[in-house]
């Protein structure tokens, strides 16, 4: 995983979606489709590790009394994937493509 640099140490890894996300304060990040609306805030408790600059909080799995909030930056579509299904010797082919929806998040605070 790439390090990003930034002048607030202060950073949390949180569970979102399925997946794990390293966020900083700050920062937007794009996630999978997740329900509410352009200005909705969002507290999440399934943090797996804080760093503050001077200390460093691991979970068990979560960290107790971690939470990161955030607020809903836009819903809109990611970008399109596309496929192909093809049959040797038949002559069948068809493309198909898809475009999953995706929410921005704006991560406003990380407290331990």
């Amino acid at each position: 995983m790439k390090k990003e640099k930034t002048e607030n140490p202060k950073f949390a890894i949180i569970e979102i979606s399925g997946s794990q996300l390293q966020v900083f304060e700050g920062k937007k990040y794009e996630v999978d489709y997740m329900e509410g609306e352009k200005g909705d805030s969002i507290e999440m408790d399934k943090v797996l590790l804080v760093e503050d600059g001077k200390n460093t909080h691991i979970g068990k799995p979560y960290v107790e009394k971690a939470k990161v909030k955030a607020k809903i930056d836009s819903q809109k579509k990611g970008e399109k994937i596309r496929g192909l299904i093809f049959k040797a010797k038949s002559r069948y082919r068809k493309n198909y493509g898809h475009r999953a929806k995706v929410t921005r998040l704006l991560i406003e605070k990380i407290s331990v």
